[in-house]
């Protein structure tokens, strides 16, 4: 992984009242398409940093935590909603942190898609379909 990030560096949920502190750098970085994932997100997939434990401080007093399986709990900002944190008794020591919330740059990107048998169908050759910078002029 790359030793390269700013430490300390800092992320915050979408009103700013959630913070979290990265203290080293993150294990992994990749996105999963996971149907638990998609359902929590309203979105075809998340991309997750890991972090092993001592490695973040999360804000603890503006986290809801919530059991999303009878394995694993979310933990989303109690003001916003935003889904910020995954933790699951299959990756113990480790805390998955969305990596859109993260500030910092020099977070190394993804390096694997997981769970892509959850891939909506639609999703598919989306590399064939116009991109833009911002919306396009309707008038156009």
């Amino acid at each position: 992984m790359n030793d390269a990030v700013q430490i300390p560096a800092e992320g915050h949920c979408q009103c700013g009242q959630n913070v979290v502190q990265l203290l080293g750098p993150a294990k992994w970085v990749a996105h999963c398409h996971c149907l638990n994932c998609q359902h929590a997100h309203g979105a075809v997939m998340v991309t997750w940093a890991g972090y092993t434990d001592g490695a973040y401080v999360i804000d603890e007093a503006n986290t809801e935590w919530y059991s999303s399986s009878p394995e694993a709990q979310r933990g989303r900002c109690k003001h916003c909603g935003s889904p910020m944190y995954f933790r699951s008794t299959r990756w113990p020591g480790e805390l998955h942190i969305a990596r859109v919330f993260l500030l910092d740059n020099s977070i190394p990107p993804p390096q694997a898609h997981v769970f892509c048998h959850s891939t909506p169908a639609w999703m598919t050759n989306q590399n064939d379909i116009p991109h833009f910078e911002q919306l396009p002029n309707k008038n156009a």
